[in-house]
């Protein structure tokens, strides 16, 4: 398997990937700031770097610039942030970035993104453009191929009736994306009677990461089962 290196100030966030890359057999090296980082980089290459972007000492999109300019830029990095903004996105893809993942990260896109990294050699160069093309800064991130997670950019807003909408939206996105979850791992728990098998099989989650979930949402597993079919 391979050598991942999370690197977030955030304690949580770190025993959390820690928890899930280890269990998928990977081995996980952890640095809070940018220096351990630096550290970890130096005493080998590691086959690929999650890294924040906003963290006390320095932000990831310097290191990962730092890294790109001295030459240590050679494995796939994904950046993760919670609040960061489609020009911060865009920088980190021109500087090198292979994939963009907004916090809090879902189990299923944490994976799928770890997965398509491993599978890249480097981190792809973007082809020089010809002289006279005016691209954006939007189309040039969305022309990278499918390994490229643009949550940030890609999230989009149905419009609904504010008297069907179910959910308070006057709260943070997390706190709302939080209750979303929720509601439907509890709604697929009472059709099927509360089946961790056959609720896996239809959120595309593995059973442990499945019970993860449901226990860091806060999710009555008995009370699913009661209320079920």
């Amino acid at each position: 398997m391979a050598n991942i290196l999370v690197v977030d100030d955030e304690l949580g966030i770190r025993d959390l990937l820690f928890e899930i890359l280890n269990d998928e057999g990977h081995t996980v090296e952890l640095a809070e700031n940018a220096a351990r980082a630096r550290e970890l980089r130096a005493l080998g290459r590691p086959d690929l770097v999650l890294l924040d972007i906003w963290m006390p000492d320095t932000d990831g999109v310097s290191l990962l610039k730092e890294w790109s300019s001295s030459g240590l830029l050679t494995m796939p990095v994904i950046m993760m942030s919670g609040h960061a903004t489609i020009d911060t996105a865009v920088e980190a893809t021109r500087i090198g970035a292979m994939a963009f993942l907004e916090k809090p990260i879902t189990l299923q896109k944490l994976l799928q993104a770890v997965e398509k990294g491993l599978n890249k050699a480097a981190p792809r160069t973007p082809a020089p453009k010809p002289a006279g093309t005016a691209v954006s800064p939007l189309a040039d991130v969305l022309s990278e191929p499918a390994g490229l997670v643009l949550e940030a950019v890609a999230l989009s807003v149905t419009e609904v009736e504010p008297s069907v909408q179910p959910f308070d939206l006057d709260v943070p996105l997390r706190d709302a994306r939080d209750a979303f979850e929720k509601a439907y791992f509890e709604f697929h728990l009472a059709k099927e009677n509360g089946s961790m098998t056959r609720v896996a099989e239809k959120t595309g989650l593995e059973r442990t990461h499945l019970y993860r979930k449901l226990k860091q949402l806060g999710v009555d597993l008995s009370r699913s089962k009661r209320h079920g079919g």
